[in-house]
């Protein structure tokens, strides 16, 4: 930890601290006027009395007064600045460290309970900032590994080829393909979350049922929950139709589908439906709901976060996935106007992802 400006020897520190701990940061900058006033009012006071006492030539006192008091004002407020200043020096010292993009000091909380939320603040950010760039080195060693896995059979699948070892018939193709598809899709992926993250993303809007899409994608989806032996249910039976982009909101059914599958086990259960919901303005509601592993309160938002991707106990993390697929999600669903969240009755009770966009004829 770092303490909250420097310290000095001497008995009275102690004394000081409770001081300027009854004292707020306006109590401060009103003080210091009060003194500033109050030295310059004393040193023209002193100064008349000097000049005109006991043999002293008599002068005009209001000149001098004037220019002495001006003198010890400026003295006054000098000392008094480095009182009210030493507290937000410390501060910005802290976000210039932030900048250099040294994110580990941290602050100690003042006394003064305006100057402490300020701290706290700064505290939260560099944290904030740290994540992050944890995330980002993560990032950057989790792409590398899923690029150079397809990367790596490709080349073995086509040198093989080149020198006899592997007979390129049809399999052979459909693998290469596979693995151009891996490819394909993280970069794809990548993408989309840097249009998201520059506010560059497009959408290409037109009428479309909402509830079509939800009971297409489900049947698209319905052969790889039945590998999996997992039940799926579509509740989607009244059309409902609003202005959007219909490939982006499958993109975003697809997401939460496929994460609702990976999250259940087998003989697991997860439904997918769609209504409508006029207060407090007209939207249409998709809620994706399974019985799988569930999560903690602590999750809800931070699924959310780019790369970030959870580990469950006993479980092991889902292969191939980058971490994006819900903040991908989330952006497309803002990008109309809405929202995707997460609810859980707890750890290994299941989740609820809902989406909701505005009903828009136009």
């Amino acid at each position: 930890m770092r303490p909250f400006g420097p310290a000095a020897p001497g008995s009275r520190r102690p004394r000081l601290r409770r001081f300027r701990a009854r004292m707020s940061l306006r109590n401060r900058l009103v003080l210091s006027h009060v003194m500033v006033l109050l030295v310059a009012w004393g040193s023209m006071s002193a100064t008349k009395e000097l000049i005109n006492g006991p043999g002293h030539r008599r002068v005009d006192p209001d000149v001098i007064g004037f220019w002495i008091g001006a003198a010890a004002a400026v003295l006054a407020a000098v000392a008094l600045s480095r009182f009210l200043l030493r507290p937000l020096d410390t501060v910005r010292t802290a976000t210039h460290r932030l900048a250099e993009g040294r994110y580990d000091d941290v602050l100690d909380l003042p006394s003064e309970p305006g100057l402490a939320a300020l701290v706290e603040d700064v505290n939260t950010l560099a944290a904030a900032l740290a994540d992050t760039e944890r995330r980002r080195a993560r990032l950057v060693s989790e792409i590398a590994h899923e690029m150079k896995t397809p990367i790596t059979i490709l080349r073995g699948q086509i040198e093989g080829m080149a020198d006899g070892i592997f007979t390129p018939d049809d399999a052979m193709f459909a693998s290469l393909a596979d693995d151009l598809d891996r490819l394909r899709r993280l970069a794809a992926d990548l993408s989309s979350l840097s249009r998201i993250e520059e506010g560059a993303f497009a959408l290409h809007r037109k009428p479309a049922d909402i509830a079509e899409l939800a009971r297409a994608t489900a049947e698209r989806l319905r052969p790889q929950y039945d590998d999996l032996r997992v039940a799926l249910t579509i509740a989607a039976d009244t059309p409902i139709i609003t202005f959007c982009d219909p490939d982006r909101v499958t993109q975003v059914l697809v997401n939460l589908l496929g994460n609702a599958l990976i999250a259940c086990d087998q003989d697991g259960h997860v439904t997918i439906s769609v209504h409508s919901e006029p207060e407090p303005s007209p939207r249409i509601i998709v809620r994706v709901t399974d019985d799988g592993v569930g999560l903690a309160d602590n999750d809800l938002n931070r699924i959310f976060s780019r790369f970030e991707r959870l580990e469950h106990p006993g479980r092991p993390a889902p292969a191939g996935g980058s971490g994006i697929g819900l903040t991908i999600a989330r952006g497309i669903a803002r990008a109309h106007g809405g929202d995707v969240t997460a609810s859980s009755p707890g750890p290994g009770k299941g989740a609820t992802f809902t989406l909701w966009i505005p009903m828009a004829s136009s």
